[in-house]
């Protein structure tokens, strides 16, 4: 992802933390905020380690950012989402990861029609 796609700040995520809408399934919990004034999303990721060593994370964090760069052309403008990863990600490969996030994506609404 392009560094305008990037939420990198701490003060970006606890914003998007505290004053987005949160939505979620097994694997993954996306907090969503609107942002009219830009036009492009921007993705913070969050990969706890309770899921695995660095190795485990970095793994999950590529997938994660494949999969995004996938939705890009389908993904509302003027939204901020920061992805969380869950523990069962740590066993998922490449496929189910998306079809995890194709999923929670559509629960809450920031895909366009795909």
């Amino acid at each position: 992802m392009n560094k305008q796609h990037r939420i990198k700040k701490n003060e970006d995520f606890q914003a998007v933390f505290k004053k987005g809408i949160s939505t979620a399934n097994r694997q993954f919990v996306i907090y969503v905020l609107d942002d009219p004034g830009n036009q492009t999303f921007r993705i913070g990721l969050s990969v706890s380690k309770k899921i695995g060593n660095a190795v485990t994370r970095n793994r999950i964090k590529r997938l994660i950012r494949q999969v995004m760069f996938e939705f890009k052309d389908y993904i509302k403008s003027g939204k901020e989402l920061v992805i969380i990863a869950r523990k069962p990600t740590a066993d998922m490969d490449y496929h189910e990861v998306k079809a995890s996030l194709e999923h929670v994506c559509k629960r809450a609404k920031i895909l366009q029609r795909r």
